[in-house]
């Protein structure tokens, strides 16, 4: 018995789905939405190559942390000037830039490697009902 193992990404099958972040955990999200993305799902996975599939979550506005989560959270971001460290509480980022708690919660599940960026690319998420995806007939995950 031999083992199959893909040559190159461009023979992979790549599908869309489509996920309802509806009252939905953020971390439980974002590791399906993860494994998902780098093919874990797939009998052809292969850890060096970028065989996944895209990726479209409406609804990012409504997804929920547990415990203690929503008053103690902070995303921090800092400039690269000194004395520029950028603090914002889980509430000003979802009153401003809802998908961003999710795209940051999905990235750091991706491992950091020269894959990323592609991976990370087939990604789409949106606060609302509505995205332009709707050509390519996502399924329902």
């Amino acid at each position: 018995m031999k083992t199959f193992t893909p040559k190159s990404p461009a023979k992979a099958e790549r599908k869309w789905y489509l996920i309802d972040a509806t009252d939905k955990i953020v971390g439980r999200l974002a590791t399906e939405v993860a494994n998902v993305l780098r093919g874990k799902n797939k009998p052809s996975f292969t850890p060096h190559l970028d065989m996944g599939d895209y990726v479209v979550i409406i609804n990012a506005d409504k997804v929920k942390l547990t415990g203690q989560k929503e008053s103690q959270k902070e995303y921090i971001h800092h400039t690269g000037y000194l004395g520029h460290l950028r603090r914002k509480s889980y509430e000003q980022v979802k009153n401003t830039n809802p998908t961003r708690i999710l795209k940051e919660a999905i990235n750091g599940m991706i491992p950091h490697n020269r894959l990323k960026k592609f991976i990370v690319a087939k990604l789409n998420v949106y606060a609302g009902e509505e995205h332009p995806h709707a050509g390519q007939n996502p399924i329902k995950l």
